[in-house]
């Protein structure tokens, strides 16, 4: 397996320990009642994340992140695995990414500011340089 493919495997890993990490705060906060709920609005009255602890809510929105930035992390190891484009330098930028997402956690978590920004720069720099280096 590239390596890039590896990094992916161990985000999508991560995506997991976010979600659960999300879910037993927010379970423990809301209840069975709400959470196994069909959620309709009619039911809640606002969203879930509106709901809970600013911490709880942190790792909702910060697993919302990481669904948006692996959507754009898959689409360059698509790239850099079928165009045979690995190199040292995407495997760089593949393992930047994933250490830049399991900062940002943390970071966006504890309200680390402009950490938790400039973290997600990191990440998002990374997968952008991994696309460009494919097409060069």
């Amino acid at each position: 397996m590239t390596p890039e493919l590896t990094v992916l495997a161990l985000a999508a890993l991560l995506q997991g320990v976010q979600f659960v990490l999300m879910a037993i705060p927010a379970n423990l906060e809301l209840g069975p009642s709400k959470t196994m709920s069909p959620r309709d609005a009619s039911r809640m009255g606002k969203p879930l994340v509106e709901q809970v602890s600013d911490k709880t809510a942190r790792l909702f929105r910060a697993l919302n992140n990481h669904f948006e930035g692996l959507i754009l992390f898959t689409i360059a190891v698509v790239v850099i695995t079928f165009g045979d484009k690995g190199t040292g330098f995407s495997a760089i930028c593949a393992w930047t990414y994933l250490v830049a997402r399991v900062l940002y956690v943390p970071a966006y978590y504890f309200g680390l500011t402009p950490w938790r920004s400039l973290i997600w720069i990191a990440g998002f720099t990374s997968t952008m340089l991994m696309i460009l280096s494919a097409l060069i």
